[in-house]
């Protein structure tokens, strides 16, 4: 599937093509696992604490950094992706704008000692996190809702190997 990933960095002190690459391939995956079977186009914006506090505040009301922010295109349901994604395409790019995302390499770097695993390993869950956002999961209460999204997070991070273990 020929999707287009566009990954912008906000500071060129951030920028790391590696990262880059893992991003990229953590969104093909997630959105295979998922059962999504037309190209789509996602953006990515890799930023530090002061540039998501700043969308954070813009968007939500809320002044202060997070991880990761979505931004999805279109309300669909979690677990269901729709059969027919005509509506959904861009007629100048026939690509389904699925949407939009924020990652701070500063919250990575800070939940990835937390947590105790790499780098590569709090990226890849935050990337696919935010996938499942501009899928229409979500996780604002403790139910089943969060139960599910946290079961497709982990099961499509095995599929990346990157298992709540890692430790690179």
């Amino acid at each position: 599937m020929e999707h287009r990933i566009i990954v912008s960095y906000e500071k060129r002190r951030l920028r790391d093509v590696p990262l880059t690459l893992h991003i990229r391939r953590c969104i093909r995956t997630a959105l295979a696992a998922e059962g999504v079977n037309v190209p789509c186009e996602i953006n990515v914006l890799v930023t530090d604490d002061e540039g998501i506090r700043v969308i954070n505040r813009i968007q939500r009301s809320v002044d202060k950094p997070t991880d990761v922010l979505s931004f999805p295109m279109f309300p669909l349901t979690p677990g269901q992706i729709p059969e027919d994604w005509t509506p959904y395409r861009d007629e100048a790019t026939g690509l389904v704008p699925l949407g939009d995302m924020a990652i701070s390499m500063e919250r990575v770097k800070a939940q990835a000692s937390e947590y105790g695993h790499g780098i590569k390993r709090e990226l890849g869950y935050l990337t696919v996190h935010s996938v499942l956002h501009l899928l229409g999961y979500d996780h604002m209460d403790e139910g089943p809702m969060k139960k599910q999204m946290r079961a497709e997070e982990e099961r499509i991070l095995a599929e990346i190997l990157l298992p709540r273990q890692e430790s690179v």
